[in-house]
């Protein structure tokens, strides 16, 4: 694809009324971005699923779009801006229908991540569904697969941390732009995944946030991996929407089971009542991909000895705030104390334990020594 044609896909893809649908259908009526960027009103107008009503206000959002502009954002912000056709850009994303035109990826994405799993479900979880998130996301890193979220908080942020405490690599589909993090609380862990893995967006890059962001995040998702498994979520979850939409592209979909009375037990189990698989095992989702070549599961002793490791290599306020943690939640202010240190080195420090698998940060600002046996 030469410059022209690549600035013109960018500008369209900036373009206010033009999602990926609709780009696929200028570029079908007049065969490259480059010749729709530059078409007036009139030749707009004739393009299936436009009409004059529509075609004004297009044509002068895509006159403002500035593509260097958005080449010059992204490359501050340390992000690639990969086009449709592009070496780089995913193989499994190619057969998705109205793929997007245009991606930007901090960190990498390499062939191996083509054997991804993903792990989605509720913001306000569980303690036993952030255990579960975290023990499967680690036991699908460890077997060699690369585990695919969406940096919420909840059960995507355990799953993230599951797959980096094991060594694992991770990619996160957001729903707003690469210039800022959402929610900013997951900034250190935004960074962690980037390291190994990355972080992965269609929007633009200072799109934020916004509701109807996420069925399209959603769909990236469900796209970028070979099954899904959803751990706690309720009737009206968007992890549901996920597994809809991963079942409906013919990928496998798991579902944990929880206490009938649990918050997040409406939507898995309702999953399951309509012929989800129920897991309960690493296990139970390996024997769905026969033909592939993964890695023995470690022995059931390998989390711990991956803590160990962890242990041994702490700093210092890291070991003293361990010594003070235990399975009982307690605030920040109360183990900064217990550990004679300042509130922001304790926070900063916590933080590193979390993203290390060690700790775990529950609601309301608390936190709890990790449970080490897998």
């Amino acid at each position: 694809m030469d410059q022209d044609e690549r600035l013109a896909t960018i500008r369209l893809h900036l373009t206010r009324g033009i999602g990926p649908r609709l780009y696929g259908a200028l570029v079908e009526h007049f065969g490259s971005a480059a010749v729709a960027a530059e078409a007036g009103a009139a030749a707009l107008a004739e393009v299936k699923g436009l009409g004059h009503a529509k075609t004004r206000a297009i044509r002068s959002s895509i006159q403002q779009a500035d593509p260097e502009a958005e080449l010059e954002l992204a490359a501050s912000a340390g992000a690639a801006v990969i086009i449709r056709g592009d070496p780089e850009y995913p193989v499994a994303l190619t057969y998705l229908f109205a793929a997007p035109p245009v991606l930007y990826v901090k960190g990498s994405i390499v062939p191996e991540d083509a054997q991804a799993i993903s792990i989605v479900g509720m913001r306000k979880c569980s303690l036993y569904g952030q255990d579960q998130a975290e023990r499967l996301a680690g036991g699908m890193a460890r077997t060699g697969f690369t585990v695919v979220s969406g940096l919420a908080r909840g059960i995507d942020s355990a799953a993230h941390r599951g797959a980096l405490a094991a060594g694992g690599r991770t990619l996160a589909v957001l729903g707003n732009g690469l210039a800022s993090v959402y929610p900013p609380e997951n900034a250190r862990l935004a960074d962690a995944v980037i390291e190994r893995g990355a972080l992965v967006s269609e929007f633009p890059m200072t799109v934020g946030p916004a509701a109807e962001n996420f069925p399209r995040r959603n769909r990236l998702l469900a796209a970028l991996s070979l099954g899904t498994i959803v751990v706690e979520a309720g009737r009206r979850s968007g992890a549901l929407i996920t597994a809809r939409l991963a079942g409906e592209m013919g990928k496998e979909v798991f579902a944990v089971p929880n206490r009938v009375d649990a918050p997040g037990a409406a939507g898995v189990h309702g999953l399951i009542r309509d012929g989800v698989k129920l897991i309960e095992s690493l296990a139970d989702v390996l024997e769905e991909f026969p033909d592939l070549e993964i890695a023995a599961p470690a022995g059931a002793d390998a989390p711990r000895q991956e803590t160990l490791s962890l242990k041994a290599n702490l700093s210092a306020e890291e070991a003293r705030l361990m010594e003070v943690l235990d399975t009982q939640p307690a605030p920040l202010d109360v183990l900064a104390s217990r550990a004679g240190l300042e509130a922001a080195k304790a926070s900063g420090a916590l933080t590193l334990l979390e993203l290390k698998g060690l700790v775990r940060a529950l609601p309301g600002g608390r936190f709890v020594q990790r449970r080490t046996d897998g």
